[in-house]
């Protein structure tokens, strides 16, 4: 009987023993489920700021290869003052004007807002094009994959040195068309400028990842790129003033992504536009191509060489 109640004792005891523990890991997990809601935005936000940084970084590294790069500098920065230049001196002199919205501007003016169209696509997407083919096909884009550095940051880092280049090229030609050629942004359509110059940027950017994922050798990229744009700069109004052109020819223009672009600098650009320069139409063509170029490169595009 002894021996019995002690067992009875005994088994009471690791019950309320068991009971107790139970009751502490519930409240223990309870409280780590709290903490983990708790932190999980704080990792969220973490995260976040861990890519932009990373992104910001890829930046700066690709903004410094752009500019130990000679032929990149040359063909993205000087070439389009060249053509500004060659041009306005040719066909802007003796007060040549170009009908446009509201009235007539010097020919000499129409033709930066034109060359700024041309410094973009060139910052944008000739040089993103060059520079994504070779190091694709030379693994340099193997070997960044590879590291701990995200996908989205890489993309984001390059893009953002594209859109800054842009913009630096069209402060340049701006430059150049106000003390050579008198040519004034008005301050109400200034910002719309900016906007459509970050835009034009972007859409070009999207388009470039598309056109480098198709792209197999790195020496083809430069012609490739050359081949497809220099018609379409003569057609556009970057070269030639749309309102010499046939208009059969200025409808093949209007389907593709340069046409609109050129026409909303211009808007933005020119004196007599009213309100404050947006284009609404233009831009939201080019952006339904930069959406689509980026469409095609969520698709197609490859980290590995495709020439091999």
């Amino acid at each position: 009987m002894i021996f019995f109640w002690l067992y009875r004792k005994f088994r009471a005891r690791r019950t309320t023993r068991q009971a107790q523990a139970a009751s502490t890991d519930d409240g223990d997990r309870r409280q780590v489920s709290h903490r983990a809601a708790a932190a999980s935005p704080a990792q969220g936000r973490s995260g976040t700021a861990t890519v932009i940084g990373m992104a910001l970084h890829q930046f700066r590294f690709d903004l410094r290869a752009f500019l130990r790069n000679g032929q990149a500098r040359f063909f993205t920065l000087a070439l389009p003052v060249l053509f500004l230049v060659i041009f306005a001196s040719v066909f802007g002199r003796g007060g040549n004007t170009v009908a446009v919205a509201g009235g007539r501007i010097g020919t000499a003016v129409s033709y930066v807002p034109g060359i700024i169209t041309l410094g973009i696509i060139a910052a944008a997407f000739v040089n993103l094009v060059v520079s994504l083919t070779a190091q694709r096909e030379s693994g340099v884009l193997k070997r960044r994959r590879a590291t701990p550095v995200p996908a989205s940051a890489i993309i984001a880092g390059r893009a953002l040195t594209a859109v800054v280049i842009a913009l630096g090229i069209a402060a340049v030609l701006l430059g150049i068309g106000w003390a050579a050629y008198h040519a004034h942004v008005p301050a109400r359509t200034a910002p719309a400028l900016a906007v459509t110059v970050v835009i034009g940027a972007a859409a070009f950017c999207c388009l470039g990842y598309a056109l480098a994922s198709v792209i197999r050798d790195q020496d083809a990229a430069q012609p490739v790129t050359q081949a497809v744009m220099l018609p379409l700069y003569f057609i556009s109004g970057v070269f030639v003033s749309v309102t010499a052109l046939p208009h059969w020819l200025v409808d093949v223009a209007g389907v593709f992504p340069v046409r609109h672009l050129a026409a909303a600098l211009l808007v933005a650009y020119n004196p007599h536009t009213t309100g404050s320069g947006f284009d609404g139409p233009d831009l939201l063509v080019l952006g339904a191509w930069g959406v689509a170029g980026l469409l095609v490169a969520l698709r197609s595009f490859r980290w590995l060489p495709l020439g091999r």
